[in-house]
């Protein structure tokens, strides 16, 4: 759910960039009664919607190839992250709780539990956050040529 809710933000807020790029260019258009209405093509917003960039331009720089151990790398990168964050995960959390299950409840035992589970919930986050913004981005803006990896700044 959490998943399908982010999806449908990122896709809320790229709406929101194509739409504020857009309509002042159509009603300038239309107010000065030029004949050419600069309307953008199917593939220049499909090229949007998938390229990691929430700012919408018709044109964005683009490399001339696409170095596919480049991608190999960061999806490797990505894998990597999940196994590591698994192993986090069932060695140092649940290990936690499934001691905690088998004695009686005791509030004590619960702040413990959570105390103990912190650093590694933060590694995970952490991994969560690399694996993602760093390495899933990267091997799509390369799959889409996307040259500019510094646009934000």
């Amino acid at each position: 759910a959490a998943l399908l809710l982010a999806l449908q933000v990122r896709l809320v807020m790229k709406a929101y960039s194509f739409i504020r790029e857009n309509v002042p260019r159509v009603l300038s258009s239309a107010k000065d009664k030029s004949g050419t209405v600069h309307i953008p093509r199917i593939s220049q917003y499909l090229y949007f919607l998938f390229a990691p960039t929430l700012i919408y331009r018709d044109n964005y720089p683009r490399n001339p190839t696409i170095r596919w151990g480049y991608v190999a790398t960061k999806f490797a990168q990505v894998l990597g992250s999940l196994f590591y964050a698994y192993y986090i995960f069932v060695r140092l959390c649940i290990p936690q709780f499934r001691n905690s299950s088998q004695e009686t409840f005791n509030l004590r035992g619960l702040v413990l539990c959570i105390f103990n589970s912190i650093l590694p919930g933060v590694l995970i986050l952490f991994l969560a956050f690399f694996a993602f913004l760093h390495c899933w981005l990267n091997a799509f803006a390369e799959m889409l040529r996307f040259a500019d990896r510094m646009f934000y700044k």
